[in-house]
């Protein structure tokens, strides 16, 4: 497959890059023209193998964009979250697999090593994760057990200086190539609690995921624990319960938040450029008014979007952001990138199911981020429960 010229252009109806500071729209750019450079020109051909690119871990470490929110003496960025944000914005505009690699590593693995792990757990994992030399996972759902984590059954009994692990979790990403899991399993009190297991314990598998129609460029897997000895010193120490995990899954939400944005921007682009181009009826099809009108809704919802998130990173820099705001941003930012992805697709006509194109790719990615960390439907009974103060889960 020909590698293609990408000429996105980034849509901002409201000016929301004037409430950015200078050093946000730089790393922007920097990760803009990474995604140019580097994704676009092989994401299509990745994708239609399904396989997963490896060289992008090195790649994305070296660019920084793994745990920029870590502070800089682990290894991390030091950045504010709006600045997390825009990085996740443009890596999904590439790809929604691409930043998922990004969010796996530093919201679910790099961020609990470092709010709920050890100094010695810190200085041993952070630096090799923050740079790529490491690609790391996160074990919380698992196959009898996605959108009510509390049951799971991967547990561990005390074995004097280690204990011993067994149990499964599925729809892992990274997982086949990560070198440590972070997973969540049971203690013998009925206690969750972080564990890192490292590639190489004995009973410790990764079998990959195959025959996926969406996010076929990242790499998924199970995570299979056979009686693994697991040393005690790889407990996280400062955390117990599902706090722990559901706190990673808040980071990780805001920036699929940023992330399905990205994608939304990429579908709107193509259908604009396309649509001025496409020519039939003796004018472009730009000109009908029910063209006018999808891209009128798409740039629209895309601009709500960028308030809400733009708003909700100012909020995660102040420390006030809740996780119920962040699962409201997160559910109508997939929402409206899966329904402009549609709409796109149709105004490209047949051209749009090709890989010529990133719309069907992006379509089929987002049907996977508007499930994944939080489905649809429980993210609207997460608002639910906090505007009425009344638990419709139970």
């Amino acid at each position: 497959m020909a590698a293609k010229t990408d000429t996105f252009q980034s849509p901002d109806y409201y000016l929301v890059d004037e409430l950015l500071t200078g050093e946000q729209k730089l790393i922007r750019e920097v990760v803009r023209n990474y995604v140019k450079k580097e994704i676009t020109p092989i994401i299509e051909d990745y994708a239609q193998r399904a396989e997963f690119p490896q060289q992008i871990v090195q790649q994305m470490g070296e660019l920084g964009c793994f745990g920029p929110t870590i502070p800089v003496e682990y290894g991390g960025g030091g950045l504010d979250y709006i600045s997390y944000g825009l990085m996740m914005q443009e890596l999904e505009r590439g790809d929604s697999g691409v930043r998922s690699t990004a969010s796996v590593q530093g919201s679910l693995v790099m961020f609990p090593i470092y709010q709920y792990g050890s100094e010695a757990q810190r200085n041993k994992y952070l630096p090799r994760l923050a740079n790529g030399e490491w690609l790391g996972c996160f074990g919380l759902t698992e196959p009898d057990f996605g959108s009510d984590p509390s049951g799971m059954l991967t547990s561990f009994t005390d074995a004097g200086d280690h204990v011993i692990l067994n149990g499964a979790k599925m729809w892992i990403s990274n997982a086949p190539y990560a070198a440590i899991a972070v997973v969540w399993a049971k203690n013998e009190q009925g206690e969750i609690q972080g564990l890192i297991v490292e590639r190489g314990m004995q009973g410790f598998s990764t079998p990959t995921t195959h025959n996926k129609w969406s996010l076929r460029a990242s790499a998924t897997g199970e995570l299979v624990f056979d009686h693994v000895k697991v040393p005690k010193e790889n407990i996280l120490p400062n955390v117990k319960g599902l706090k722990g995990p559901l706190g990673c899954l808040t980071k990780a939400r805001y920036g699929i938040a940023w992330g399905a944005l990205g994608a939304a921007m990429d579908c709107y682009d193509t259908a604009l450029q396309y649509s001025k181009e496409r020519i039939q009826f003796d004018r472009p099809i730009a000109g009908f008014q029910l063209q006018q009108k999808k891209l009128a809704e798409m740039i629209t919802e895309i601009t709500k979007a960028q308030l809400l998130v733009w708003r909700l990173g100012a909020l995660m820099n102040e420390g006030k952001a809740t996780p119920q705001q962040v699962s409201m941003a997160k559910r109508n930012n997939c929402e409206i990138a899966i329904t402009i992805a549609r709409e796109a697709r149709q105004m490209l006509g047949g051209t749009g199911i090709t890989g010529e194109y990133s719309i069907m790719r992006h379509l089929m990615n987002l049907e996977s981020v508007i499930t994944y960390e939080g489905t649809h439907d429980i993210h609207l009974l997460i608002t639910g429960m906090d505007v009425t103060g009344i638990n419709a889960f139970k």
